[in-house]
């Protein structure tokens, strides 16, 4: 991926040399907003909610906004070109993100606020975490050096770290807008009351479910989510795992976990594959647990924010399924 982006970035030099001349003449007209470049859609509707009414005087991109998700997006041409003019850029920071570090290098805008949320976080980023009746993961490729610590990327699906999020965000935009602070203050202040009104809600419903334990037929990316409300879990895979097919160890280990705990469901990630969660429960001994879903929001389009979809409408939805798992 480096070598890649290295490769995108000589292009990009390259280009410019040979514009040089041609901008001097005619400079691009700069139509004076704010330019603001997300990875993921949360970082995108969070900067939304603090810009408010402000949204005209921002040009907000996301990259990630035609269903690839974090795990497997390459940036583009375009993309190098859009962070590297950024007055805002918003990235995760784990390790799908690794190709950053080349394209700030070749930032034209040495004024840039750069939040990496897993910055944000420090010390309470969570390591990727291996349980019992987990799929093992491919060995590392022959040649590597030791073991780096890998760090759970799906740092978004807290409400607790939203609202670090959001205040992190607030402060860049008053930095870079000082005109507009007082509004971006406000704007925040009501939204992460909103975000904790909504974490309330979950640390009720947790509170009052019968059971505190989830089975996930799938990638396992909620692990902020479950820590935050004291639960308990077992999951095929790791939620960064490329792998698609269980073993049938796995299944029956999960299947058998269903029975002893009597779960009432299987848990599932967006997507239209539930098939390792089907086969699960067809290897219990009841075999009536429902199928329920999860949005990690890894898949969010276009199309989804055109027709109103939003951070906390997801998280909303979330919370019933979660309500419903947990009878």
């Amino acid at each position: 991926m480096k070598k890649i982006i290295s490769l995108l970035l000589a292009a990009l030099l390259c280009m410019g040399a040979l514009t040089a001349c041609e901008s001097a003449k005619a400079p691009k007209a700069d139509d004076g907003r704010i330019k603001i470049v997300t990875t993921i859609f949360p970082e995108y509707d969070w900067v939304m909610n603090v810009l408010g009414d402000k949204k005209a005087d921002a040009d907000v991109t996301i990259l990630l906004d035609n269903g690839v998700d974090l795990h497997n997006y390459q940036p583009t041409v375009e993309d190098i070109v859009k962070i590297s003019e950024a007055d805002l850029f918003i990235y995760v920071g784990g390790e799908s993100d690794e190709w950053v570090e080349d394209v700030l290098k070749g930032s034209v805008n040495d004024k840039m606020i750069v939040i990496n949320l897993m910055d944000v976080l420090g010390d309470a980023a969570k390591e990727e975490e291996v349980i019992e009746g987990m799929e093992c993961e491919e060995e590392e490729e022959e040649g590597e050096e030791g073991e780096e610590i890998e760090y759970d990327e799906h740092v978004w699906l807290s409400l607790k770290n939203a609202s670090l999020f959001v205040n992190e965000i607030e402060i860049a935009l008053e930095t870079i807008d000082e005109a507009n602070a007082t509004a971006y203050r406000a704007n925040a202040s009501e939204y992460i009351e909103k975000i904790n009104n909504l974490d309330a809600d979950y640390e009720k419903a947790v509170s009052e479910a019968e059971t505190k334990m989830l089975l996930f037929g799938d990638r396992f990316p909620f692990r902020y989510m479950v820590d935050d409300y004291n639960l308990s879990y077992y999951a095929a895979f790791v939620g960064c795992s490329t792998e698609t097919e269980a073993s049938f160890k796995t299944v029956t280990f999960l299947a058998e976990k269903m029975d002893e705990n009597s779960l009432k469901a299987v848990m599932t990630i967006e997507g239209n594959d539930h098939k390792i969660a089907e086969t699960i429960i067809q290897n219990t001994e009841s075999k009536d647990q429902k199928v329920l879903t999860l949005n990690s929001m890894q898949s969010v389009t276009a199309g989804d924010i055109k027709e109103g979809a939003t951070y906390l409408s997801i998280m909303e939805k979330n919370l019933e399924v979660l309500k419903e798992a947990l009878q």
